[in-house]
């Protein structure tokens, strides 16, 4: 068992201003996929211009930050929206959904394609490998806040979490689980994989397999969200459905879809 770190979740405050951990991970996140998609830029024959990676990062902030928000009151917690509409406001009170966030990002991809003529697949190819490590970096701020923690587990690394409503036993720190799987191994898969030249759609149809895969086993010792509890069977939750269609789109990019040309409207 582990000692769960005495972490504040407040970084830094200046007066009235309290600047949160969790959301400067979020500034990490976007700043690593910022830098990684300059230096991909640079690269010879590339397709990209360094002024274009600084445009698809502003709007996949907007498209990330709506469309999580968005995401979590549907999928989460709708009878909560309904009863008061402007939670949807009140993001203090945390509430992101990454499967929202990729719908959100869905929406900017598919503008941006139309604008720069890179077409759907062809900006979300160069944008997936920038992804992991903004995921690794909410995910340990998942951590710090101390929330999203795993089932009561007996391995060595087992943490108890602070929180009363943790019970105050030794759980799986699921939270970490993700930073190192859908962050961490996600990053490297990706990265080699788009080292090589590949279909258009393939790199995508990569992301989308692995990160559905990864998400659904992590959430058989994540502790699903109160509100929801199992939806069947006493283990399936609501993160393990949304990640199905997730990787059936990963197989079908992958294996099952024709190689289509580049430029020609997708």
């Amino acid at each position: 068992m582990l000692a769960y770190p005495n972490f504040d979740p407040v970084a830094v405050s200046l007066g009235p201003l309290h600047v949160r951990w969790y959301g400067l991970m979020y500034l990490i996140g976007f700043c690593s996929a910022w830098l990684l998609g300059r230096y991909r830029a640079g690269r010879p024959g590339s397709g990209w211009t360094k002024e274009e990676v600084d445009d698809l990062v502003t709007y996949s902030v907007l498209g990330v930050v709506v469309g999580g928000r968005v995401g979590y009151e549907l999928f989460y917690d709708l009878p909560g929206l309904v009863a008061d509409p402007l939670s949807f406001f009140k993001v203090w009170q945390g509430g992101m959904s990454f499967h929202g966030g990729i719908l959100g990002m869905s929406v900017v991809t598919w503008l941006l394609g139309k604008k720069t003529g890179k077409g759907f697949w062809g900006i979300a190819d160069f944008m997936v490998p920038l992804v992991p490590l903004g995921i690794l970096a909410g995910r340990v701020g998942n951590f710090i806040n101390g929330e999203l923690w795993g089932k009561p587990g007996t391995v060595p690394w087992a943490v108890v979490f602070p929180d009363p409503r943790a019970g105050g036993v030794p759980r799986h720190p699921s939270q970490l689980y993700e930073a190192g799987l859908e962050g961490a191994a996600l990053f490297a898969i990706l990265w080699l994989y788009s080292a090589k030249k590949r279909k258009y759609g393939a790199v995508s149809g990569a992301f989308c397999l692995w990160y559905g895969i990864f998400r659904f086993v992590v959430e058989f010792v994540r502790v699903p969200d109160p509100q929801l509890g199992y939806l069947a069977f006493g283990w399936l939750t609501m993160g393990q459905l949304l990640s199905l269609p997730v990787i059936a789109l990963g197989a079908w990019l992958l294996w099952l879809r024709p190689a289509p040309t580049p430029g020609a409207g997708e």
